[in-house]
């Protein structure tokens, strides 16, 4: 009798796990290229302590630097940098002329700043981070230049990898038969493989249509089309798309809305669909990829509501392909957060407890780390914030990544400092860990390895000793200070940013609905609405799933919040085949108002029962168009 194998607990399934994918060789190349020679030239020019700050920019802007678009990189990697130099200035001067505790109080208060701003978005996160981590290095690190030197240096390292991102072409990425087509062109790569995958998404999604596969090929295409949506809201100079490729890919993902809309309705009927139904959405990937015609597409049958919107977003497809024509700003589905909005996130139940935790450990680690009065007391500080972010994964995880990773670096550079000659040796071993650091972002523990063996260097080519065993008690130290911090109670209710991420995927869902019943022609509104309710939803899931695996004292807080994201989601889609219904027949029936109705009351219960006080869509159910007299 064969002994079945003991199950492994999530949080440390997490961190087992590590992302896929192909080399981003491009993004390899701009980090052999970045701090590296930065290192070098300032060698050379005896400015070695200027060429230490601008590489530790570059580093940190590698990290941000993701797959996407150029346009979207502007954002994701400068404004972080922007935040990064601000942090290295104000903590620099704290350093010189403030007291320990005076500046322990300062990091706490920066780091509460931090903390609450990093629960607007990505973005956002990578700024607090930077801030946080270079005013501990501001702080302490012994350099001669003034604050505002270290900050232009920072910034400086950051933007040159930016313009690396900016003008490199991705090889490969753009068919054009002239020179001259290739250099107009190929700015849009990101744009153009984002919105293909689109079309591929909704490819794979049909062909999983009534198969257990469904439910993942339709978060796929969430995915994807998050993906897209954000490729595309990079900052351009004039409000309105400014080139014909621009306007022309603009057109090809608002082709797609209808598309995916029409996909997931089928999806939701649970029925298969014949294999020619995906050859048109197959081409129109391909005409993106290759920047061509689309040229005739096969017509899916047209034997039930989804499969004939599905016909018609085709045509529709087709036309948008082949004359691009002018997209108006409100066409493009940016998402848009007010003033008013990011606020109300910053200071909302997510933001304030994270924003807690974030000052309890950095502010902690400061005064422990001045208190043993070590020459790289910024190290523990600094090490603490990213312990501390929920986005590098569940506490458990990240505790457990960063010490492995932080002992393979730092022996891995023990060896390499001892048959190393100084400085050129440890300026190449900088370009290498520059290189690596876009393929070892894919798990936590390999990242901070790489990290780890880049910041010895730096600090040796800037003239202190050799610290690797210091680096390891430091972080083991951090590990646990963050790991108290983690399980301390705090005011309010625990899990505040996954309910808040529920909340508001209520009510987007809520608002989706409620367009949909209306029976309104706006179709643009309706796909601009469906966008965010997925999208949103996509945001809980996430956060759910990291909270899921956190250790069990964690985990419990957040119970039943997946059981209520699933029933969202099932919400969503009905929704969506109901919008493709309404479209072909013009009405709902009594057993679909049934349906909606009992999937709200579900709603209203699980929410109840997972401590969610109030879900929209449940709370407001007799506010619904068609829903007053149901029930």
């Amino acid at each position: 009798m064969s002994r079945l194998a003991p199950a492994v607990p999530p949080w440390l399934a997490h961190a087992l796990r590590a992302q896929r994918g192909p080399v981003p060789w491009n993004a390899v190349v701009r980090g052999a290229l970045a701090a590296g020679p930065l290192l070098l030239v300032a060698v050379l020019l005896d400015r070695t302590s200027v060429g230490v700050v601008a590489a530790l920019g570059a580093m940190l802007a590698g990290i941000n630097d993701r797959p996407g678009s150029r346009r979207v990189s502007v954002k994701r990697i400068g404004v972080p940098a922007l935040a990064g130099a601000g942090g290295l200035f104000v903590g620099t001067y704290a350093g010189e002329h403030t007291h320990a505790l005076v500046l322990t109080l300062v990091l706490t208060l920066l780091g509460l700043l931090a903390g609450s701003v990093s629960a607007i978005g990505s973005v956002a996160s990578g700024a607090g981070t930077q801030l946080l981590v270079t005013a501990a290095i501001g702080a302490g690190m012994p350099l001669p230049e003034a604050g505002w030197e270290r900050a232009l240096a920072y910034v400086g390292g950051a933007a040159w990898l930016l313009t690396l991102r900016l003008v490199l072409p991705t090889p490969g990425a753009v068919t054009g038969d002239s020179r001259l087509e290739f250099w107009l062109d190929f700015r849009f790569d990101g744009e153009r493989a984002a919105v293909a995958k689109v079309y591929d998404a909704i490819v794979e999604l049909l062909g999983a249509t009534g198969t257990p596969r469904a439910t993942d090929r339709r978060a796929a295409l969430t995915a994807a089309l998050d993906h897209a949506q954000d490729a595309l809201a990079g900052p351009r100079l004039r409000r309105y798309a400014s080139s014909a490729t621009e306007r022309r890919l603009h057109a090809q993902y608002a082709a797609a809305l209808p598309l995916a809309e029409a996909a997931t309705a089928l999806a939701w009927a649970g029925d298969a669909v014949p294999a020619r139904a995906a050859e048109g959405p197959r081409r129109l990937a391909v005409a993106v990829r290759a920047n061509a015609p689309t040229g005739p597409l096969p017509a899916p049958a047209r034997s039930a509501p989804a499969l004939r919107a599905l016909d018609d977003a085709l045509l529709r497809a087709a036309e948008a392909f082949d004359h691009e024509g002018d997209v108006h700003e409100e066409r493009l589905h940016r998402r848009r957060r007010t003033a008013k909005s990011v606020v109300r996130v910053a200071l909302g139940a997510g933001g304030r407890e994270y924003g807690l935790r974030v000052a309890l450990s950095f502010g902690a680690s400061a005064a422990v780390a001045q208190a043993l009065h070590h020459v790289h007391w910024y190290w523990l500080p600094a090490t603490a914030v990213f312990l501390v972010k929920p986005d590098l994964g569940p506490l458990a995880s990240r505790v457990l990544s960063r010490a492995a990773g932080t002992v393979l670096g730092a022996v891995v550079f023990a060896g390499f400092a001892a048959v190393l000659p100084r400085p050129e040796g440890l300026v190449a071993l900088v370009a290498v860990c520059g290189a690596l650091i876009p393929v070892a972002t894919r798990h936590f523990a390999a990242q901070t390895a790489v990290v780890t063996v880049l910041v010895l260097a730096l600090v040796m080519v800037g003239g202190d000793p050799q610290a690797s065993w210091s680096r390891i008690l430091e972080t083991l130290l951090a590990c646990a200070i963050v790991l108290i911090v983690g399980h301390l109670p705090m005011p309010g209710q625990r899990g505040g940013r996954v309910r808040g991420r529920l909340a508001k995927a209520g009510d987007a869902a809520y608002a989706y609905l409620a367009h949909v019943l209306s029976e309104s022609d706006d179709r643009a509104r309706r796909w601009t609405l469906r966008r965010e309710a997925y999208r949103t939803l996509a945001e809980a899931h996430a956060a759910i799933g990291l909270s899921a695996a956190e250790l069990p004292a964690l985990a419990r807080h957040t119970e039943g919040t997946g059981e209520v994201a699933a029933t969202l989601e099932r919400l969503v889609d009905t929704t969506t085949a109901y919008a493709v219904h309404l479209d072909d027949t013009g009405h709902l029936t009594p057993q679909d108002i049934e349906r909606l109705t009992e999937l709200l009351d579900e709603l209203t219960e699980r929410g109840r029962r997972a401590g969610l006080s109030r879900l929209a869509p449940a709370a407001r159910r007799g506010t619904l168009p068609g829903l007053r007299t149901a029930g």
